[in-house]
């Protein structure tokens, strides 16, 4: 049976005006990660829905078994449900949240845009695969995970603090599918980076704005870490985005 879920990293939905919000947390996070932004759309009228992606938010065992199919299920499933009540939707997310925001863009071309948070897209060393593997090999599970990557030290973000190997390699994995999808994306993309992020490389963000077919909004943050949308910078992400939402949704 599934741990209990940890207070403050539920899944949640909200319902506003006719534009609609999926809003992605990342690899190991909860929807408290997002939390913000999310709360932010809601201010401003649109309907919200973030789901907890299968095996987070609970106990790191239950993620054990999870793959990148679960979550893009997960995220498909939010999509579908969320655009039978808005006529528009756009898809934010944060980290793997963005991945998985722009693997469903490029299978939608309907959404109206993606908001895409220090997004992780190049395919990853080969060597950092094969180390997983092995690790898996010798019968590890979880490796260590990423650490608290927040400039604020006030910040606290909800979320696991290992690596459950196996649905790693199953990520890394798809981001070697995921390059020529990201040609298909033609919807308005925002790209939020962080100037410095010891998670994800801020390349990633240049080979997104490089490979989508879309108009591209870029914005730099130059006070916060990985995540972004709980560090020092949360409100200027949060507001840019609603005025992006805004106007993709128009």
């Amino acid at each position: 049976m599934p741990a209990d879920v940890i207070p403050g990293a539920e899944g949640w939905a909200l319902t506003g005006g006719p534009a609609g919000a999926l809003v992605v947390h990342g690899f190991t996070g909860t929807p408290a990660t997002v939390r913000p932004v999310a709360e932010a759309l809601v201010d401003a009228g649109f309907t919200v829905a973030v789901p907890r992606l299968p095996g987070h938010g609970t106990a790191i065992a239950d993620m054990v078994p999870t793959r990148f199919t679960d979550w893009s299920a997960a995220v498909e499933d939010a999509y579908v449900t969320l655009a039978r009540s808005c006529s528009r939707v756009v898809v934010v997310g944060q980290s793997m949240g963005a991945t998985l925001a722009c693997r469903l863009a490029a299978r939608h071309p309907e959404i109206a845009g993606v908001v895409a948070v220090n997004p992780l897209v190049e395919p990853v060393d080969p060597e950092l695969k094969e180390l997983v593997q092995l690790l898996l090999d010798a019968g590890e599970v979880v490796g260590d995970g990423t650490g608290r990557d927040l400039a604020d030290p006030n910040a606290t973000d909800i979320a696991y603090r290992g690596s459950p190997l196996a649905a790693a390699l199953s990520l890394y994995e798809a981001l070697d599918d995921l390059r020529p999808e990201l040609a298909r994306i033609a919807c308005p993309v925002l790209i939020i980076t962080s100037a410095e992020d010891h998670v994800v490389p801020p390349r990633n963000s240049d080979s997104l704005a490089a490979l989508v077919h879309g108009p591209v909004e870029r914005l730099r943050l130059e006070r916060s870490y990985h995540v972004a949308t709980l560090d020092h910078d949360k409100d200027l992400l949060a507001a840019r985005s609603v005025a992006f939402v805004r106007r993709v949704t128009a």
